[in-house]
């Protein structure tokens, strides 16, 4: 039976790190300007700026998230998480250097690592600012970072489901040159936004299953959002009262 182990984050280590929000915050909405562009065949621009925006995206995470204290059976949720981080940074390359002639299974296997990578950077950002004693500048930028890699989670998991079957999704009419991923990505990030365009939609029980699964997903993120948000800022401010109500008593 393997025994998971769960430990939150501990407050002088978001302190430690709070420098690196902001960064974190440009790097992850790096990959959303190069996703549109992105083209197998196209210039070397449009070829390579989407591995080379993922993989700055994979390193800020990995220097700005705390480490993990958890564990799996044996094994350290913080090595593991690295090392689907460092797995991610490689094959992001892979297709943009071979081309479309990648195996469906690799092609599955490459975006669900990715996939997995950014739903625990998206979690663990709920971690630190469950645990975070203030709201500042820094901490609302982790928050905006939390919120898109959401979307490039789910972005990628419907890539991850398209690619193993090719009828989860009717994409509508893509420009040519559009990369799959780059299509379902911006799919993903209408549906937890609350848009619903209808040019792209689930035409699979599959398809409609991960939706709902998205749509529950993201309300229950922005939800606990927000409320950890504000938790935290009422909490700060209300102790900064209760000091100054306190120095005044003592003069």
């Amino acid at each position: 039976m393997v025994r998971i182990m769960f430990q939150l984050v501990r407050a002088s280590q978001i302190e430690a790190r709070e420098s690196q929000f902001p960064l974190f915050l440009v790097a992850t909405l790096l990959p959303l300007l190069a996703l549109p562009i992105a083209d197998l065949h196209g210039s070397p621009l449009q070829r390579y700026g989407l591995p080379l925006t993922t993989d700055l995206l994979i390193l800020q995470s990995l220097r700005a998230m705390p480490g993990w204290q958890s564990t799996i059976g044996l094994l350290s949720l913080n090595h593991v998480y690295r090392w689907l981080g460092l797995l991610g940074a490689i094959n992001v390359w892979i297709p943009f250097l071979l081309g479309h002639h990648l195996p469906w299974g690799l092609r599955a296997l490459f975006v669900g690592i990715r996939a997995v990578f950014f739903l625990l950077t998206a979690i663990r950002i709920m971690q630190v600012l469950a645990t975070s004693n203030r709201v500042t500048g820094r901490t609302l930028c982790l928050a905006a970072a939390g919120y898109i890699h959401l979307g490039l989670t789910c972005g990628q998991l419907a890539t991850v489901l398209q690619v193993i079957d090719s009828d989860s999704f009717r994409l509508g009419s893509m420009v040519n040159g559009e990369e799959l991923v780059s299509r379902l990505s911006y799919f993903a990030f209408v549906t937890i936004g609350t848009q619903g365009y209808g040019d792209v939609v689930p035409a699979s029980p599959i398809g409609e299953c991960f939706v709902v699964l998205m749509s529950i997903t993201s309300t229950l993120y922005v939800s606990l959002l927000i409320g950890l948000l504000l938790s935290r800022y009422i909490d700060f401010r209300t102790k900064l009262v209760f000091k100054d109500l306190s120095d005044e008593v003592s003069r």
